[in-house]
């Protein structure tokens, strides 16, 4: 396979000086929608990526992560299987390279995909790492290569060179967050890229981080049948997610097996030969060792703002990332900043949205800036987790009067019929307005239903609009419906804790 080095040799300099509309720097979810929606609406459009189309969500995050993770929950069910009156005479075995080349080919199909729908869409693709000159112009040069197996650049592509745009939109993502002693060194400690790509499974594996990247490492390795150890700086694992929610995760992951430690951290990692062995300080100050075969450090992402010329420029930087206003828009005309390279939430979803609304301010077309508090967040592990707006914590906080509402898998018959038994389906609305501000879930399948929450507050529903909604049965949906007449003391299918309360159900 040819590196980006030498497919960018082959490549160069074909285009070398055209003016476009819009150049979008980063080729990742945000990039590539954003190059796309600006040919649509007319606009001569370029993309610059200097290492694979889709981005890390595609090759190296999103996508192939939860190919894996399939393939640990098919392990899953067939370990399960005699419960459902299916006897499997043979233990299941485990390919480890098997799994993780369907992962890779997973990317690479869709990695031609993204190429393919640039392509008909009309955008240039130009190979090669990017740097602002000033006054619209961007000097390319080929791209050094990352030492991670690269897929090759797409045919017919532009090289290194100097372009010019009159706008420039920076979606350069961002990399795994290094803590000094922490560093991966491609051996015994792993960043998501190494995790992805294990030739063997390790016996023993601790995870520095427990945010969605480690929760869901810890879960796919444990699968496999690794011991699996997760330490946690703060009190709560998933530290975005509502505490209730997270509580009941930990529960499930320690009955899975998974040992997690939270208010620690690791404070030293000595490498030997064959294993690491951590030095791990708690928050009362005591020391413990752990030796583990690798250590993945899972500990955030830090935006790539480096090498673009950012600083001469003087566009503002806060923190690693680039500030932007609710348009995308940087404080220097014309720059515009999208995805995780402009901050929180770091999300593909949120990144594609950024992106539509920046090209189609820059269009002249009416827009609404993105919410920041209805974009939803998903966990794939087993169990999984997803939510979107407020936890409780913060709710309590705004000063608001709240009714919460819950419904467990336990009491749903497609959840038993399914043998997902352990979970949670939480609503919150403001007391007063009947607004839903906040939907927290965990269990099997809670990332596909989260997104009915989701339009429920894009589309600023009530809880007498969620009331009325006709829930499919039997289905998992059925507890939403449910959680939310449990908020206000309606529930169905849960015996009474308490007396209906707050706004009357409504009329039929």
């Amino acid at each position: 396979m040819a590196s980006s080095s030498q497919s960018s040799t082959e490549h160069k300099a074909a285009g070398d000086g055209a003016t476009y509309d819009v150049i979008v720097i980063g080729a990742g979810p945000g990039g590539y929608v954003a190059a796309i929606r600006a040919a649509q609406l007319g606009l001569r459009t370029a993309v610059i990526e200097r290492a694979h189309l889709g981005g890390i969500c595609l090759n190296w995050g999103c996508i192939p992560t939860k190919a894996l993770l399939r393939s640990a929950g098919i392990l899953h069910d067939v370990r399960e299987a005699e419960a459902f009156g299916i006897v499997i005479d043979a233990k299941p075995r485990i390919d480890i390279a098997a799994m993780v080349e369907r992962s890779r080919q997973v990317s690479r199909e869709l990695n031609t995909g993204v190429g393919f729908l640039l392509k008909k869409n009309g955008v240039d693709v130009i190979w090669g790492s990017a740097k602002l000159l000033g006054s619209g112009r961007i000097e390319v040069s080929p791209p050094s290569a990352t030492g991670r197996p690269e897929t090759p650049p797409p045919k017919d592509v532009l090289g290194a060179g100097t372009y010019k745009a009159r706008n420039i939109i920076i979606a350069t993502g961002a990399r795994p967050r290094a803590l000094p002693g922490l560093e991966p060194d491609g051996d015994r400690i792993w960043s998501y890229f190494e995790a992805m790509l294990p030739r063997e499974v390790p016996r023993s594996l601790l995870i520095a981080g427990s945010g969605a990247i480690g929760i869901e490492f810890a879960s796919f390795y444990r699968a496999l049948g690794c011991e699996v150890t997760v330490v946690e700086v703060l009190d709560q694992i998933l530290p975005a997610e509502d505490a209730e929610i997270a509580a009941l995760a930990r529960k499930a992951f320690e009955k899975a097996g998974i040992r997690i430690i939270t208010g620690a951290k690791v404070a030293a990692v000595a490498k030997g030969k064959d294993a690491i062995t951590a030095t791990i300080e708690h928050g009362d100050g005591k020391r413990e060792a752990i030796t583990a075969d690798r250590l993945i450090s899972a500990v955030g992402v830090v935006g790539n703002v480096e090498g673009l010329g950012l600083e001469a420029l003087g566009v503002k930087l806060e923190r690693g990332h680039i500030v932007t206003d609710a348009l995308s828009r940087a404080d220097v005309k014309g720059i515009y900043a999208i995805g995780d390279v402009a901050g929180a939430p770091m999300l593909a979803h949120k990144a594609e949205h950024e992106g539509v609304i920046c090209v189609e301010a820059i269009a002249g077309l009416k827009v609404e800036p993105l919410d920041r508090t209805r974009v939803p967040g998903c966990t794939y592990s087993h169990p999984q987790i997803a939510s979107v707006g407020m936890t409780e914590a913060k709710a309590q906080a705004s000063g608001r009067k709240l009714k919460i509402g819950r419904f467990p898998f336990r009491a749903n018959g497609k959840a038993l019929a399914m043998g997902a038994r352990e979970g949670l389906v939480k609503t919150i609305f403001d007391a007063e307005t009947g607004e839903l501000i906040g939907a927290h879930m965990v269990g099997d399948e809670v990332t596909e239903l989260i997104q009915g929450f989701v339009i429920a507050m894009q589309l600023e529903a009530t809880e007498e609009d969620l009331m009325r909604t006709v829930f499919p049965h039997p289905t998992l949906s059925e507890m939403m419906g449910e959680s939310v007449l449990d908020a206000y003391g309606h529930a169905l299918h849960l015996p009474p804790s308490r007396p209906a309360s707050g706004r009357p159900a409504p009329e039929k």
